[in-house]
């Protein structure tokens, strides 16, 4: 989980405009341009693991809207998620960090420790005691090891997905390393892409990059923006 810039797009106007109408119609605000509003704002990714291939993604309310008309077709309180989360959030961990208004990464610590599968642990260390860290902390420890058998399976898979885009990431830092002139500008060019709010699993990628910042200050500038 990553800050994102909710930017007012031609998208995204449209995408206020189709919830005001549906409001007024009581209809859903599950509409198409309400999908491609969020689908352009959270760079095709969910929201809360930043996985970029899952199967299936859907509309997910930050805060719950339990019958209340104003959070439920209120723009700024509809994320994308993809089914995995969605399904695992709910109506729980309220509330929650909003990922639209404030630096996820400077209150939540996002490690890979061990390797081959069993020694590897994913930790969330929340940097602050405040309710919102806390409660993104408890999603998210759910979120990757799940918390019934079936969604225990579904995480089995994000991981798997997560491990891949890890082991590629440091196999181009450890290039970097290396690589001397125009190969070393073009490995540079290819982590800052890595590093990138578009980028899946970004805060994993930058934590790793922050817990190393003595070996690579010139890639933090890439991550403190």
């Amino acid at each position: 989980m990553i800050k994102i810039e909710r930017r007012m797009t031609d998208k995204a106007q449209k995408a206020i405009e189709s919830l005001r109408q549906a409001k007024l119609k009581g209809s859903t605000y599950n509409t198409e341009e309400v999908n491609a509003a969020l689908e352009e704002a959270f760079h095709s990714k969910c929201y809360i693991c930043e996985n970029n291939q899952a199967t299936s993604y859907q509309i997910e309310h930050l805060h719950p809207h339990q019958g209340d008309m104003e959070l439920k077709y209120d723009w700024e309180n509809l994320f994308l998620a993809c089914a995995h989360c969605n399904n695992t959030k709910l109506g729980q961990y309220d509330p929650m960090i909003d990922c639209t208004k404030e630096n996820v990464e400077e209150s939540i610590a996002f490690r890979k420790k061990g390797y081959f599968g069993t020694d590897e642990e994913l930790l969330f260390e929340a940097l602050n005691s405040r309710t919102e860290t806390l409660n993104t902390q408890s999603l998210l420890q759910d979120v990757y090891y799940g918390s019934t058998p079936q969604k225990k399976g579904e995480s089995k898979i994000l991981r798997r997905f997560l491990r891949k885009e890890l082991s590629e990431f440091k196999e181009y830092v450890r290039e970097y390393q290396e690589a001397e002139g125009e190969e070393k500008e073009d490995l540079r060019c290819e982590l800052k892409k890595q590093l990138s709010d578009r980028s899946p699993f970004a805060a994993f990628k930058r934590w790793l990059i922050r817990d190393n910042k003595e070996a690579y200050p010139e890639l933090m500038a890439y991550i403190d923006k």
